[in-house]
């Protein structure tokens, strides 16, 4: 039984079900509705692949290309080329040159704004399509286990019988208030709140910034997601329009803000809230005239929560139900995709032997706790920065370096697995030393991560300026093994990232002279396949990943 039929549990109730399990999806809620969370990322994608061809699910596959999501899913989905960012300080016009954009190379990754409304509604026809059944509307109010294992009572009287339970929730799990697994406080050193709503009329940022063409980026704003920073906050700007396919004029909109220096106002709406802050910034501003909400605005208290625990006998609290962080950097989507991909071989093979023991799951907690810590560390990290130029742009490099390796070592598992069917080169990207950061089996890439985190915090707590780590942090990206060259990271003149063909060549050569073995070892043979293919050629790159 899985509780919640939102993207995490209609895609591990299709996953589990296309293999023979008999499931069962219960939400308190219908589809289609409303979410946030809409922004891909590579590693987002990768996963999703690997679930979709391990699993043969083929209707995954829809949502990893943004032609094919709009083709196949629903006209309503944004595309998504680049992650950019733009610091801002209030009162002023931004600097352009305080501004980073890195650009998904296409050879590598299609990505998109999810309009989630219709991706979710999506997955779950899918779920249902390969045998699950569904209760919708209908609430779980008592939860009950046992020996052979679980009960669970509705409020509505009806009762199911199932032999493991999965909550994907999210943040109001019943089963977390039943075990009473939530820390309180939650134990992330990190704290936000945040404002969001859905909006028509946002204008592109490109046509709101008058800026000399050097320092204009390689891509259109509005061709990704927008970050704009300020002190110890950010607004997201993600278009559903910003491509010839689309039908949705809508915008997803909102604001992340550190509530211990801004406190949520007692006399004003989240609406008059928004309104207040866009007026510090005039160039954000200016991109909101004319625009209003489509839906009511939602205004949160402190997004941070997690569990103690997130495993046990006969139950999991699955993604968003054990914790959550920050949005920022879209991790949220694909930590849930990569913990679906580790804990559905596990509750297939307990399924098959009647063993449902907490350690057969061990594995899942590590990275369900892993994917949370290292987030807080590294978002930690950006909300102390935003408030010195020099210190982010440090920052972002350390980000951005650790992206590629990390999604190549799932797409190089995929490639291989396509040549020999042999599923272990999954379990093997799950021995390595540091589970739950975006590049795991990477030693240098963590010390690189806790270098940065050792600076970020003596420059909060008033022991170093923000040049000193800023200094410090570009110094260990300068010398550490775990960052490429190639594409920029280590050049401070290098604010926007665009690997071209060349720079997408160089980076594989280099990932596959690496004696990590998920880029080394397979990665020559992803390099073999791409120079067999014609990347010498004038040609596009094509199925790096595919």
């Amino acid at each position: 039984m899985i509780l919640g039929s939102g993207i995490a549990g209609s895609t591990l109730g299709a996953v589990l079900a296309r293999s023979g399990a008999k499931v069962l999806i219960a939400d308190a809620g219908t589809h289609p509705r409303f979410a946030v969370g809409e922004s891909m990322i590579p590693q987002l994608v990768a996963w999703l692949q690997v679930l979709a061809e391990r699993y043969d699910v083929p209707e995954f596959q829809a949502l990893t290309d943004a032609t094919t999501i709009n083709e196949k899913v629903s006209n309503t989905f944004g595309r998504k080329q680049h992650f950019g960012f733009m610091l801002h300080r209030p009162g002023q016009e931004p600097d352009p040159d305080e501004s980073h954009q890195f650009v998904i190379p296409d050879a590598l990754t299609s990505a998109s704004h999810l309009f989630r409304q219709d991706s979710d509604a999506y997955l779950l026809r899918v779920a249902v399509g390969y045998g699950c059944d569904t209760r919708q509307q209908w609430r779980a109010e008592k939860i009950d286990f046992d020996d052979d294992g679980v009960t669970v009572t509705g409020t509505d009287g009806h009762v199911v019988r199932a032999r493991y339970l999965v909550d994907a929730s999210g943040f109001r799990s019943p089963l977390a208030d039943h075990l009473g697994l939530r820390e309180e406080p939650a134990r992330f050193k990190h704290h936000s709140r945040s404002l969001f709503t859905h909006m028509i009329g946002v204008k592109p940022f490109d046509d709101v910034l008058d800026v000399p063409e050097r320092s204009r980026p390689p891509v259109r704003w509005h061709n990704g997601t927008m970050h704009h920073l300020f002190e110890r906050g950010w607004f997201w700007i993600i278009p559903f329009d910003n491509h010839e396919s689309s039908r949705n004029p809508l915008c997803s909109v909102g604001v992340t803000l550190d509530p211990r220096l801004y406190p949520k106002p007692a006399d004003l709406t989240a609406e008059e809230e928004f309104a207040q802050l866009l007026g510090r910034f005039p160039a954000v501003e200016r991109q909101f005239e004319g625009a209003r909400k489509v839906r009511e605005w939602v205004s949160t208290g402190r997004l941070q929560y997690s569990s103690g625990k997130t495993v046990g006998r006969r139950w999991c609290l699955m993604s968003h139900a054990a914790g959550f962080l920050d949005p920022l950097y879209s991790r949220g989507m694909s930590n849930t995709f990569e913990i679906i991909h580790a804990l559905a071989p596990r509750l297939l093979a307990a399924l098959a032997e009647d063993d449902f023991t907490e350690d057969r799951f061990r594995y899942v907690e590590e990275l369900e706790q892993g994917l949370l810590d290292y987030n807080d560390t590294l978002v930690n990290c950006s909300f102390i920065a935003f408030s010195h130029f020099r210190l982010w742009d440090a920052v972002f490099r350390v980000w951005g370096s650790g992206n590629t390796p990390g999604t190549l070592r799932i797409n190089n598992a995929l490639r291989k697995y396509r040549n020999d069917g042999d599923a272990s080169v999954f379990d093997a990207l799950e021995k390595v030393p540091n589970t739950g950061l975006w590049w795991p089996d990477n030693d240098d890439f963590k010390t690189l991560l806790d270098g940065t985190a050792q600076a970020c915090a003596q420059y909060e707590a008033g022991e170093i300026d923000g040049d000193r780590a800023a200094d410090i942090v570009l110094r260990l990206v300068r010398e550490s093994g775990a960052v490429h060259e190639g594409f920029g990271w280590k050049d401070v003149d290098r604010r926007f990232i665009h690997p071209g063909r060349d720079q997408i060549l160089d980076f594989l050569q280099w990932a596959a002279k690496s004696p990590v073995p998920a880029l080394g070892t397979v990665g020559r043979e992803s390099l073999d396949a791409l120079l067999a293919a014609g990347a010498g050629s004038a040609a596009p790159i094509a199925g790096v990943n595919r």
